[in-house]
């Protein structure tokens, strides 16, 4: 087990989401960065679908019950084993009453939190991926008790370690693929959404990325399609919203984009007044 001593800004249990289920109306969900918290579980050895704790901004405080080994990857939060700092990318042994805490946020966004054989959560709709009503809670809460899998440690640490490309987290540009709106927008419009630098806003979260940023629209509202993680949708004021993970299955806002897999990894490393660009896949 490992218990929840205290909370960051927005942890949860996550996975690779439930992509099955779409149909029902029921978000995909899922790690905001499959990069990072790929990557996490590529180096202890997991599947990549492995449950991960995805922490924003600063993470929690957690005492580990049992020994294991673990990873963190993508944004640098500071991390410490028992108040001593720790590396990104590396596999660290953790040992019964050891304690990983978060400090200060290097870079990134969102850090993950991989353990030998995922954490063991509740699966529901085949995914342990936090989301409510799916789940009974959408963050992890202090005094949470957190099921691991049993390790040998003296078998499992191999100290493996890994560069991470530096351009995940400091490019500004996102690739898009041209949606099915895109066309009926002005000749002034589709050249603003090249040319402009956009600002993220305070209002995104786990369902979405907003701008301060408006373009010209001129667009109809379209009758309620199909929509995903990375849809670009253009509302009647102008504003673009960016799905994420946690988004509605179906929308009636224009599409002008498609955010490539890479660049909603990427766009999930940024937060407030972070600017990015869009840049059309050849």
């Amino acid at each position: 087990m490992v218990e929840v001593i205290k909370t960051g800004l927005l942890d949860t249990i996550q996975d690779f989401g439930r992509s099955k289920f779409m149909s029902y109306g029921v978000p995909i969900s899922g790690v905001m960065d499959r990069y990072s918290a790929g990557l996490a579980n590529s180096i202890l050895g997991n599947d990549k679908n492995a449950a991960v704790i995805e922490c924003v901004g600063f993470g929690p405080r957690l005492k580990f019950l049992q020994g294991s080994v673990i990873c963190i990857t993508g944004a640098d939060m500071s991390a410490t084993l028992n108040s001593k700092p720790i590396k990104n990318n590396t596999v660290i042994t953790v040992k019964l009453g050891d304690e990983l805490a978060f400090g200060a946020l290097i870079y990134g966004c969102r850090s993950y939190v991989s353990v030998f054989g995922g954490f063991q959560t509740e699966t529901v709709m085949e995914s342990r991926s936090m989301f409510k009503p799916v789940t009974s809670n959408f963050r992890l809460q202090k005094g949470d008790l957190i099921p691991i899998s049993e390790v040998n440690i003296a078998t499992q640490v191999s100290y493996s370690s890994i560069k991470v490309n530096a351009t995940h987290f400091e490019t500004t540009v996102l690739e898009v693929i041209k949606g099915p709106e895109f066309d009926n927008l002005s000749q002034q419009a589709q050249v603003a959404l090249f040319e402009n630098d956009f600002v993220i806003s305070n209002s995104s979260n786990r369902m979405a990325y907003q701008f301060e940023n408006r373009i010209e629209n001129t667009l109809a509202p379209i009758i309620t399609s199909l929509v995903l993680p990375g849809t670009v949708q253009l509302t009647p004021s102008g504003s673009l919203i960016v799905l994420m993970r946690d988004c509605q299955t179906t929308g009636g806002y224009p599409r002008i984009f498609q955010l490539t897999e890479t660049a909603i990894n990427m766009l999930s490393q940024k937060f407030l007044g972070h600017m990015i660009r869009f840049k059309c896949k050849n």
